[in-house]
């Protein structure tokens, strides 16, 4: 049984650059991880599916309604949370009934929904949050909470085909956990776009996107890898092999010359000598020239067969591109002070070249306090967050780069060149275009404009532009940076983050990514206090 099928889909943006070329194949009605690179465009099959975007040509079918959370949520600070859960006319008729109300119209809204609110309530407890929640406003919800309850609106609807678009993303461990209890859970079909591993070995089968072609194995995403890794193996041993084929089809091809141009010596000295009648001496030496023909082709068939196995066998080993990031060295003394963090009772030193973790649950203001330290204001939940430690911080310089959590800074009409040329307007464009590559920005992509380019290429528009800053940054200030990030690109920030000779403040619930990063310090955030933990330590 297929819940979704795409018979040969094709996607031009209107600049005319191709998102999907002529892609086909199947998901299920059970959980099916979709993965592939950035920009592979994973988020724009989505879109398509759930009716968003219209495919330039092919064709696709959906078995019933489509229900889809994207990558990039924007909810109504405003909305109350009833509301995003879609029960709010049936909740609010409820209410009115039990105060009183006889209108006949509020009975027909409640309809047969009479425990509409207790539903409600099940749910919010799966999520773990409370009934006070269902009247709350997005606004007052960190952006964990958010996810959460929009998660939720969606499982209540109970639509045929779901599609979730990297729904852990900004979650800390406990939340990330009660995503994991909700998609086990799951009815219906669901198609998972995600990078967080674990998530992503909850489901029955996986599909990859890769070079407009899905390709699905059955099983978790920890089968598939194995599966690539088996197969990419084999593929680079058999390119091993193909070479040296050619290499001595080549060998034999060179003997094959060598002999004949002997041989050809040999009959020219007996002509020039007359050792044989002539008439006899020409005869062998037409027959020499067909046999000569004969093993010139033969040799030369056998080299090209040899070199289309090669070309076979290079096919299928994959040379997937990489971002290269290369920090500018800041010029950052060791011992200068770059920031402060404290809540009152005790203060840390931030100074280069340093890398300090800042942790901790959903709500508990780390955003908050970023924006706090470059004097940025707050809305919503984090208005009045951890006011303590926001009295006690302060940033020491001026040159602080910062990527936000979410990219809704960026201009959406402009290109990626426009963009990091107004962090480095000193660097001329040729330059900035070829570090834009770096970043697996070329061509086309570095000028279309950034609200047509998939999460990940936006974020990397976003990284560019913090990293090709001129003069560069001392201190860089990053909110959970590998969210938009496939793991080929996380290993790649990482190893430029190691090399950097400024400081580092990094917020992230990605405990790998912290692992590997190594922090000199990490402090966790609660209850408007810091304090000083190791890397997955319980508070």
């Amino acid at each position: 049984m297929s819940a979704l099928t795409f018979d040969q889909v094709t996607f031009l943006w209107p600049d005319g650059s191709i998102a999907l070329d002529g892609v086909s194949g199947t998901f299920g009605t059970g959980r099916t991880g979709l993965i592939g690179r950035n920009g592979s465009g994973k988020s724009t099959l989505l879109r398509l599916a759930a009716g968003e975007l219209t495919p330039t040509s092919g064709h696709l079918t959906t078995d019933g309604d489509v229900a889809h959370l994207p990558q990039d949520l924007t909810l109504d600070d405003d909305a109350r949370v009833v509301e995003v859960l879609g029960v709010a006319r049936p909740v609010d008729a409820v209410r009115a009934i039990a105060d009183g109300d006889v209108d006949p119209a509020r009975f027909d809204e409640v309809g047969e929904d009479w425990d509409v609110e207790a539903r409600s309530h099940a749910a919010l407890d799966q999520a773990g949050l409370g009934p006070e929640m269902l009247e709350r406003r997005v606004g007052e919800l960190s952006g964990g909470e958010a996810m959460l309850v929009a998660l939720l609106g969606i499982r209540l609807r109970g639509a045929a085909v779901t599609l979730l678009d990297e729904p852990t993303n900004d979650l800390d461990r406990d939340s990330r956990e009660k995503v994991h209890h909700l998609v086990r859970s799951w009815s219906g079909a669901l198609v998972v776009v995600s990078h967080d591993t674990e998530l992503l070995d909850l489901m029955d089968t996986t599909t990859e996107l890769y070079a407009h072609e899905l390709t699905t194995v059955g099983g978790p995403y920890s089968t598939w890898r194995a599966r690539l890794e088996t197969e990419q193996a084999a593929a680079r041993q058999a390119e091993v092999e193909a070479r040296k084929a050619l290499a001595k089809e080549k060998r034999q091809r060179i003997e094959a010359e060598t002999t004949l141009a002997r041989r050809a010596r040999y009959a020219k000295k007996d002509y020039e000598n007359k050792r044989r009648p002539r008439v006899i001496m020409k005869l062998r030496a037409q027959e020499a020239q067909v046999s000569a023909g004969r093993l010139r082709g033969e040799v030369q068939r056998k080299e090209d067969e040899a070199r289309r196995a090669l070309d076979a066998a290079e096919r299928r080993v994959r040379e997937d591109r990489s971002v290269h990031i290369d920090l500018p060295d800041p010029g950052v003394a060791s011992a200068r002070r770059l920031a402060e963090l404290g809540d009152g009772e005790r203060t840390w030193i931030v100074q280069g070249p340093e890398r300090v973790a800042l942790t901790g649950p959903n709500g508990a203001g780390k955003t908050s306090l970023l924006r706090a330290l470059l004097g940025r204001p707050c809305s919503g939940a984090g208005a009045g967050a951890v006011p303590a430690v926001r009295a006690a911080s302060t940033l020491r310089t001026d040159r602080v780069g910062y990527l936000p959590q979410r990219l809704d800074d960026l201009d959406e009409s402009a290109s990626a060149l426009d963009v990091v040329r107004s962090a480095a307007a000193g660097t001329p464009d040729g330059e900035l275009t070829n570090r834009l590559a770096r970043f697996l920005l070329r061509g086309e992509a570095a000028h279309r404009p950034v609200g047509s380019l998939s999460g990940g290429e936006r974020f990397r528009v976003a990284l560019a532009r913090l990293l090709l800053a001129d003069p560069p940054p001392q201190l860089l200030m990053l909110d959970e940076p590998t969210n938009n990030l496939d793991l080929e690109t996380s290993g790649q920030l990482l190893d430029a983050l190691r090399s950097y000779r400024g400081a580092v403040l990094v917020v992230s619930h990605d405990h790998a990514f912290l692992r590997e990063l190594a922090p000199d310090l990490v402090l966790e955030l609660r209850n408007d206090a810091l304090t000083e933990r190791r890397i997955g330590a319980a508070p």
